[in-house]
């Protein structure tokens, strides 16, 4: 009997607690003024009227907290920065897109694996709320009808078909594109060059050795040796394998410098992409991340939520009887019968009930993706009903 006072009173002033922060949200724009200018006025009582503001002693370990994370963080970086600066640029930038599939892949893994859970327990509420219904509460209203038992504070409530959850807007994937080392590329490039180089040189040898060469057919071999042996002139030496030796290798050495150049300036591109990806990938996982976080806490208040509804079914089946028996014995014909003061604090206990527990279900448990105080509230609010009901029972 103890143990179930305490947990009443630690209900109840969860409760009161949430009702109050579901009151300052609801607070129009004229009482946030006014408390704006009170907490200026007067600091102390400000911080008693919001108990939740952290203590120093929070805020320090909070910021400990923070400033342990960034540092984890700050390691990990440099840790990572010092492994790039060991492989080549091509290399470190494949590292770097891995690493930005691996985060991406993670966070959808996670997220997916999350919605699956969250779909199951939704089934279960569905079934549970479907099974509270049928179960005692549809009967327990028609009975508290029959026996005359109604309160003129407000009319009757009707359980409504709400979206218990709604998932907040999906955030847009992140594709992350593979990179090329730009080998192909450059050596097309190299070939391209290599022969605007090779015609470049024996337009210039034919220039200098006044020969028309006719493009229509193949050189003669006189002709081909007279331009090698032009080219080993350059070096004061008159053999044509000189001079081809020059020429291929002018022309290998402008290929290999294109290629180089080509690689290079792609490696360096490819780098600061994987940079730019892997960091759209770690906001990706963020986002993500917290998405998650929202929905582990809507799934948590559903597990909750069904075990409350189960109970509220088991015990308005025995309210359902206690009626029967009411309806039996006491009704009379009259209008206005008079019922014992047992039972009508039965039929009152009843209503009170069914109101508290049709307040929770017409509650969406979900605000744009975060799970709702309004609906934490009213679950406090049931729990706390029931285990009134419960310390009455016992």
């Amino acid at each position: 009997m103890s143990e179930q006072k305490e947990q009443n009173e630690v209900l109840e002033e969860k409760a009161e607690e949430l009702e109050e922060a579901l009151k300052q949200e609801q607070n129009d724009e004229v009482t946030a003024t006014e408390k704006e200018a009170a907490e200026t006025e007067d600091p102390a009582a400000a911080e008693e009227e919001n108990p939740e503001v952290p203590t120093e002693a929070e805020t320090a370990a909070e910021e400990s907290e923070d400033a342990e994370v960034s540092e984890v963080a700050e390691e990990s970086e440099e840790d990572l920065d010092v492994q790039i600066a060991k492989l080549k640029k091509n290399d470190a930038a494949m590292l770097l897109i891995k690493k930005a599939k691996h985060i991406v892949h993670d966070a959808e893994a996670q997220m997916e694996a999350c919605k699956l859970l969250l779909s199951d327990d939704l089934k279960d509420f569905e079934d549970a709320k479907k099974s509270l219904i049928e179960g005692g509460m549809e009967e327990s209203e028609e009975l508290l009808e029959a026996l005359g038992f109604a309160k003129d504070e407000e009319e009757e409530e009707e359980v409504e078909e709400v979206s218990v959850f709604e998932a907040k807007e999906e955030v847009p994937p992140v594709h992350i594109r593979d990179i090329s080392s730009g080998k192909f590329t450059g050596f097309l490039l190299a070939l391209i060059f290599g022969l605007s180089t090779l015609f470049g040189l024996l337009y210039v040898a034919t220039e200098k050795l006044g020969i028309t060469l006719d493009l229509s057919k193949a050189p003669s071999g006189e002709t081909i040796s007279s331009i090698l042996i032009w080219f080993s002139s350059l070096v004061d030496m008159k053999e044509p394998i000189i001079g081809g030796a020059m020429l291929i290798g002018t022309v290998l050495l402008v290929m290999f410098i294109v290629y180089k150049i080509r690689v290079s300036v792609r490696a360096s591109s490819n780098l600061e992409y994987a940079k730019e990806q892997l960091k759209k990938a770690e906001e990706y996982a963020s986002v993500k991340g917290s998405c998650k976080d929202e929905m582990d806490k809507v799934d948590a208040h559903i597990k909750e939520a069904i075990e409350t509804m189960k109970t509220y079914e088991v015990i308005l089946h025995e309210q359902k009887g206690k009626l029967r028996r009411i309806q039996h014995i006491e009704q009379s014909g009259e209008e206005t019968p008079e019922y014992h003061e047992k039972s009508l604090k039965e039929m009152e206990e009843t209503y009170d009930l069914i109101k508290t527990i049709k307040e929770f279900l017409n509650t969406p448990m979900s605000e744009e993706g975060k799970l709702s105080g309004k609906s934490t509230l009213f679950l406090y609010r049931a729990k706390n009903r029931l285990e009134k009901m419960i310390d009455r029972l016992y």
